[in-house]
């Protein structure tokens, strides 16, 4: 897809930023929906909240990339956080997807995650294997759910389910640096849950593969092709960093200060593979734990 224009929602984020570079690089026009007056000519108002939005600004668009949602590692779970995880979700996910079918447009790439398998322990999970349980299973599959009327209509809808993205700067990485860096490197645990990761560079590649290969359809786990524990990714780190890593935080720590949070995001996880993206032809950058940890650890170029 060439000079194509593409409408990001949720464009401020890790990823939505970096897509957004990254197509404009491409020479693809960007529009940026936000939930303030726009400021540029690049935006476009919409409150999902109250479903206020011109379906008519996406007319002429070729796709829509759908990234909406608070963060679910941004605090403890109350029963409060949790139902603004699904209301950041759910109901912006079903204005977008019938301001899509409104408008005309035929691809729609919408954010997901690998906790719709829920802890999968050790098991092999592809884009076939059904939800999981737990509050991130149910979510996920609401989440997705919420994209229906726009399959319905014959729009080409990929459901991205990202793992853990790696990134030289910003997210987790940021923070676990600091503390490696201080010999305070810790696996989780007992460091035996995988930990479905994928570079930065390699999660924006797929997403614009996505947008373009018009045979992906339905679920693509956007994760690296070689899942790792906890342990094996501590152990990762701590080798690029060149610091020890002997430490384990208990379990118990863990459910003290984080609750709901440490056993679904942190103790538990999924041995998810990119099947989707390999059977299509998606080629990766970064296939290992040890490739992936040089990327987001190499200096900066000055």
């Amino acid at each position: 897809m060439r000079n194509a224009v593409i409408a990001i929602a949720g464009s401020s984020g890790l990823i939505g930023s970096a897509l957004t570079s990254a197509l404009r690089a491409a020479d693809h026009r960007v529009l940026r929906l936000v939930r303030r007056a726009p400021s540029t000519a690049d935006e476009v108002f919409w409150d999902p909240d109250t479903g206020e939005f011109d379906a008519t600004a996406l007319r002429g668009a070729d796709a829509v990339v759908n990234m909406c949602g608070v963060n679910v590692a941004g605090k403890r779970w109350s029963g409060a956080f949790k139902q603004s995880l699904r209301d950041s979700r759910i109901g912006p996910t079903e204005v977008l997807s019938r301001a899509v079918v409104e408008s005309g447009v035929p691809v729609l790439v919408n954010s997901s995650a690998v906790g719709y398998y829920g802890d999968a322990r050790d098991r092999v999970v592809e884009e076939s294997a059904p939800v999981g349980q737990g509050f991130l299973a149910g979510l996920c599959r609401d989440w997705e759910a919420a994209t229906e009327s726009a399959t319905a209509a014959g729009v080409r809808v990929v459901l991205m389910r990202t793992g853990l993205v790696l990134s030289p700067s910003g997210g987790m990485l940021a923070k676990l640096k600091p503390l490696f860096g201080l010999g305070l490197g810790a696996r989780l645990g007992s460091g035996r849950q995988y930990m479905p990761w994928i570079t930065l560079e390699d999660e924006i590649r797929a997403l614009e593969f996505a947008i373009d290969d018009d045979d992906l359809v339905g679920p693509v786990n956007g994760t690296g092709p070689a899942p790792v524990t906890n342990a094996e990714f501590t152990a990762a780190l701590g080798r690029v960093l060149n610091r020890p890593t002997p430490l384990a935080v208990p379990k118990f720590a863990l459910r003290a200060v984080l609750g709901e949070l440490a056993d679904e995001g942190l103790l538990g996880g999924q041995r998810a593979i990119p099947a989707a993206l390999e059977r299509a032809g998606f080629e990766f950058r970064h296939h290992t734990i040890g490739e992936a940890m040089t990327y987001v650890t190499a200096p900066k170029a000055s």
